[in-house]
Order: C-alpha cells, then structure tokens, then sequence
C-alpha cells in the first residue's frame, strides 16, 4: 500500500510539472524534488522518464474519461448528452492550469520517438470517439456525426491552449449543437 500512495504522488507531482512546463523540460531530478522522494526511490518504482509518462498518460486518461462521463450522465436527453461534453471542456478550458491536452502535448513532444506514447495518445482518442460514438449511437443519430463531434472537441482544445481563451468550447458547442440537430431525430433530443 505505501508503493502505492509513492506512486501516486510521484505520478501528481510529475503530472503537474509536466504539464505546465513540458516532457523535455523536466527532469527526474525536478520530479524527484516535487514528490519528495529520493531518486533511488523514483527509479525504483519507475525505472525510466517513458515509464513515467506512460504513468502520468494514464493518469490523465483516466481522469480525462471520467470527468467527461460525469458530466454527460449529469443530464437527460440525447442531444444535451452530447453536448454535456462541450460544457465539460468549457469549465476546463477556464481553469489556471490549462495547458490543453495532455496527450496531444506528449505526442507533440515525444511521439515520432517514443512508440508507447504515440500509442498511448492514439488509444486515449480512440476511447473517446468510442464513447461519443456511444452516445449518438443511443440517440439514433448516423455513425458519422459522432467523428465529426469529436473532431470539434479536439480542435477546441487545441484553440482554446493556443488562443488562450475558453471562448472555443462555446464555439465547438454551437457548432456541435448545429450538427446534432441536423442529425438528430426530433423525437430523440
């Protein structure tokens, strides 16, 4: 249990840096000081940097699916599902610490040399369109307009980093809720 609650907060602390400074940028030592660990005992339980960032992937991952999946089962209706995401991404997008997706930085960074990271990220965005996917499949919508909601919620993310402005998640919602409304039958919004 103690591996457990070291690795964890070896994983926050490495997130956290991360995050805000880049892969490249921080090093064990920097993590190592974060967490409060020595550095025999980081690479102990991670005995590469790529462990941990497949570590800090996952973390994301899971915190990314179940935010998302939260907010989507706090409302009713197909079409307020759908756009429960856009919500989602808007409280987000206005949080201090948004740096904009964790993964598409990591492929960014290290993908073209790290094959489990270039994995990692790709099974992140494939677990999401899955779970849109989900979502309008319920709803009676075409299996095409859950890529093309997806791909609205991915660029929104990416704009609003850059931009450095939550206004792209009004305007992905806008433009989702154009779509689902068009693909939706009336009776299941």
């Amino acid at each position: 249990m103690v591996d457990e609650e070291l690795r964890s907060r070896i994983v926050d602390a490495a997130d956290a840096l991360y995050y805000a400074r880049g892969f490249h940028a921080v090093g064990m030592d920097q993590v190592r000081d974060a967490a409060g660990v020595s550095l025999r005992r980081l690479y102990a339980l991670f005995p590469s940097k790529d462990d941990l960032v497949l570590a800090v992937l996952a973390k994301r991952h899971e915190l990314w699916t179940a935010g998302v999946a939260a907010r989507v089962a706090s409302v009713e209706g197909a079409e307020a599902k759908l756009l429960a995401i856009y919500d989602y991404l808007a409280d987000w997008f206005v949080e201090d610490t948004f740096r904009g997706c964790g993964f598409i930085n990591a492929f960014g960074e290290l993908g073209a040399a790290d094959p489990r990271v270039a994995e990692a990220a790709r099974t992140h965005k494939e677990s999401f369109q899955e779970f849109v996917a989900a979502i309008a499949a319920d709803a009676g919508a075409s299996p095409a307009l859950a890529p093309q909601l997806a791909i609205l919620a991915e660029g929104a993310q990416t704009t609003a980093a850059i931009a450095g402005t939550p206004d792209a998640a009004s305007d992905a919602r806008a433009a989702a809720q154009v779509l689902i409304r068009a693909a939706l039958p009336a009776r299941s919004r």
